[in-house]
């Protein structure tokens, strides 16, 4: 499929567990699978979390550990990556990242953490779409409430701070929400989702519950979808979310 020449902006956000599945002796390597599936998306815009720059450890036990980072060895021919990390670990990085298939303008990284025990952050990257600058925001909230709805709160502080309140913008990731306290955050800032029936994307094995989602500002919501199957299945303990936007909506 070509670059928006209907109009509709298609988005995905995928949370890849960091392209290995299991744990221990047993554990095996995903992200040659996650770049063929994010290519299957063909989604003009990529939003990803738990990506690797580096880990040594892993490096050293899978024999077919990409040279590249995450970021760029998962990004289709013609796109764009864009990654900053939000976490340091003994063996390594990772963090969020963006692909793109239309140029990126700019991008920069805020740090969210709300305590010592998760490094939090977000990516704000600006994407010229045909004649519309968009604003896409990754994000990945942490895992206690009271932190999500802190972490929400410096969000909407940095979009006022950094975002034109007439631009395109997107805010996409795991959200880590398993009620809907976060969407009625979201709604007062003026971001919304497709409201029709909500598409659990976790855990992948028997999906339960919507943690990830795309929220828009200046761009319609026109629906939505999550990929089911066996291979979608093994790849991540998510499944990725996509959703379409109408690039120009009617006033």
């Amino acid at each position: 499929m070509s670059p928006v020449e209907s109009e509709t902006l298609r988005v995905a956000t995928y949370n890849i567990h960091k392209g290995v599945q299991g744990l221990g002796p047993a554990r095996r390597l995903e992200i040659h699978n996650l770049g063929h599936a994010i290519e299957q998306l063909d989604a003009d815009i990529v939003c990803l979390q738990e990506v690797r720059k580096v880990h040594r450890r892993e490096e050293k036990y899978f024999k077919h550990w990409p040279e590249l980072p995450q970021a760029e060895f998962l990004a289709p021919q013609g796109y764009e990556a864009v990654y900053r990390t939000n976490a340091f670990t003994r063996h390594g990085e990772h963090g969020n990242a963006l692909l793109t298939r239309w140029p990126v303008v700019g991008h920069q990284h805020e740090d969210i953490s709300d305590h010592s025990f998760e490094q939090r952050g977000l990516l704000h990257v600006q994407v010229q779409v045909q004649d519309v600058l968009v604003h896409a925001i990754v994000v990945h909230l942490g895992l206690i409430p009271a932190s999500r709805v802190r972490q929400v709160m410096q969000l909407q502080q940095y979009i006022l701070r950094e975002i034109p309140p007439h631009a395109a913008l997107l805010v996409a990731g795991d959200f880590n929400d398993w009620g809907q306290r976060i969407q009625g955050l979201m709604a007062q800032a003026g971001l919304h989702e497709w409201q029709g029936q909500r598409q659990a994307t976790y855990p992948s094995r028997l999906p339960m519950a919507q943690l990830d989602h795309v929220y828009a500002r200046g761009l319609k919501p026109v629906g939505q979808l999550v990929p089911h199957g066996r291979i979608w299945r093994r790849m991540s303990d998510h499944l990725p979310l996509v959703a379409h936007f109408a690039l120009h909506p009617a006033h």
